[in-house]
């Protein structure tokens, strides 16, 4: 079960890698707002994995999802794309399974960071979807 663990998580550091160049490079500015909200806090999260106390980060970890679900919720009432519509549902997903394992107190597990995992990667799937859309559309233009 680790070993697979293992090899999701370098799966979906390549395509957080692949999604923000490609956001960047044939994205819209809906992409490339996306892109680099993911950036911004997949910074946040490095960063706040170097603070002391354990409850302290998962603080900082559910306040970190509401803002990256605050900024997709501004980035889909702005640009209105249906990959950031599914974004942020999974993120609100996100959000509710960090919130459950504050207030149920309990130590972050497997299944925890299965599900974090697979719904952080549900997350760059749809933003590398829109870029695809994006420079589909461009292409079409042309």
């Amino acid at each position: 079960m680790l070993a697979a663990l293992q090899v999701l998580v370098l799966v979906d550091w390549l395509l957080i890698a692949v999604a923000c160049f490609g956001a960047w490079r044939w994205g819209g500015q809906a992409e490339r707002g996306g892109a680099a909200l993911v950036l911004v806090i997949l910074g946040a999260f490095m960063l706040a994995g170097l603070v002391h106390g354990d409850e302290l980060v998962r603080g900082i970890y559910l306040a970190l999802d509401g803002l990256f679900a605050l900024g997709l919720l501004l980035l889909a009432m702005r640009y209105v794309r249906r990959w950031l519509g599914v974004a942020l549902l999974l993120q609100g997903v996100q959000f509710s399974l960090h919130a459950y394992y504050l207030v149920a107190a309990k130590r972050y597990d497997n299944l925890y960071i299965l599900v974090n995992n697979l719904v952080s990667f549900g997350v760059v799937v749809s933003l590398l979807f829109g870029v695809v859309l994006a420079w589909r559309s461009q292409g079409a233009e042309k």
